[in-house]
């Protein structure tokens, strides 16, 4: 086992991954934004299954940290009687609805999203018909709709999150890859082993995880269906096989290997095998992450003496250095619009997550945490998901694109290690 951890440690200083374990089940909001808009979510009715469903529409919004929620007062009146105490409260919109037992642990919903302001104006309205199990997934759906009526944005509390779980007990560790919903419950065990797990990037589908598995004490390259569980082995070469990236169509795959010598970067067609290198020379190429038109690729790269950032076009093969401000710049991803690329940056002794405007060379450091890794931006490209250390303690830590909104996941039992946000799932 120690020669195996020898392995696994060189591999990753050579790949430059930091290494802090973390997890977290319940979003804390830390800081937030002096514009958050003031929204009521009403109670849908006095039992379990009501509380439940406008809790979790609460704690969304919340935590999202672009809404203000205004307290519901005692003996607020249902539906449009209650407008008049919700805007004297200060809520400019208001969450209203009623769950409705069918029988046979099925529940009918009506919500309504309406504007407290403009006489109650009804923003939108839908019924909806879930059994018990669907409850809480409505609620993200409810979450979802109401962020993107108030926003224009897409919300993304019905997306999910993956993640490498590590348990240590004595000179025994268990290593899981999971799966959960953004706010950490729900999770789903996809993968364990005794050998360490590493890299979870998600399909463009949201269906499949890569991964890196050691259970054959070497690293080899895995899908795995979410749903099924189902597994399929894409890479097994002799050394590394490493930081797998989907492409945007879903057809393709990056990753990186050390067949021949230097870790370099090599692009896999998943339907036929057919394997292409895309990168070249005696330095070190690492963590690909394709841009979302497909056309290039980011990779971190030593080639100019200290990590840095590089896109290669899938074109012509034509490589361009990006980041030059910093030290140590790593595990890059663009921005939806691609006007922004997200990464690990480091200024001088600490490592923290930034952004970069790849029309100016602007980097903007979001976070102030001494190690700070992995970050994986949401699908809607408003906020990022990164692992961190706090009161050296592992926690999952949440920023906003443009720095002002941050929170926490206190963590666990256990150890969390690159987390990975994933896609819209329809």
């Amino acid at each position: 086992m120690s020669d195996v951890k020898n392995k696994v440690a060189f591999l990753l200083s050579l790949l430059w991954c930091l290494s802090s374990p973390l997890w977290a089940v319940d979003l804390e909001l830390t800081q937030g934004i002096n514009s958050a808009l003031p929204i009521g979510v009403s109670n849908f009715g006095y039992d379990t299954a009501s509380r439940q469903l406008s809790d979790v529409i609460q704690h969304d919004l919340s935590s999202s940290g672009q809404f203000r929620l205004i307290a519901e007062r005692q003996g607020t009146p249902h539906g449009q009687e209650g407008l008049a105490m919700w805007r004297h409260v200060g809520a400019d919109d208001v969450v209203m609805g009623e769950l409705r037992s069918l029988g046979n642990n099925r529940y009918e919903i009506n919500f309504s999203l309406v504007d407290a302001v403009a006489q109650g104006k009804v923003i939108f309205s839908k019924s909806f018909q879930v059994s018990a199990q669907e409850l809480r997934p409505l609620a993200h759906h409810i979450s979802d709709i109401v962020y993107e009526k108030l926003t224009g944005v897409r919300g993304v509390f019905s997306t999910r999150i993956a993640y490498v779980l590590v348990q240590r007990q004595g000179q025994n560790t268990h290593y899981a890859l999971e799966v959960a919903d953004y706010d950490g419950f729900n999770p789903q065990t996809l993968l364990e082993s005794s050998e360490p797990i590493m890299s979870p990037a998600w399909s463009p589908d949201g269906h499949q995880i890569a991964c890196v598995s050691f259970e054959k004490k070497r690293a080899q390259i895995y899908t795995i269906n979410v749903a099924t569980g189902q597994r399929r082995l894409i890479s097994n070469f002799s050394g590394i096989n490493q930081a797998p990236a989907w492409s945007p169509d879903g057809r393709s795959m990056a990753v990186v290997l050390s067949k021949t010598g230097s870790a370099k970067i090599y692009l896999i067609d998943l339907s036929s095998g057919a394997m292409k290198q895309l990168t070249f020379g005696n330095a070190i190429d690492t963590e690909p992450a394709f841009s979302p038109d497909g056309k290039s690729l980011l990779f971190t790269s030593g080639r100019g003496g200290t990590p840095q950032i590089y896109s290669i076009s899938l074109a012509d093969g034509r490589i361009q250095r990006i980041t030059f401000e910093g030290n140590y710049n790593a595990r890059s991803s663009y921005t939806r619009d691609q006007k922004y690329i997200v990464m690990l940056h480091r200024e001088n002794a600490g490592f923290n997550i930034a952004m970069q405007d790849l029309a100016t060379g602007r980097v903007d450091t979001l976070t102030s945490g001494a190690s700070d890794e992995s970050p994986s931006a949401a699908p809607n490209g408003r906020l990022i998901l990164f692992a961190a250390r706090e009161n050296d303690q592992g926690i999952l830590g949440i920023v906003s694109v443009d720095g002002r909104i941050h929170m926490k996941l206190p963590s666990r039992a256990g150890d969390v290690q690159e987390p990975a946000w994933s896609p819209f799932v329809s």
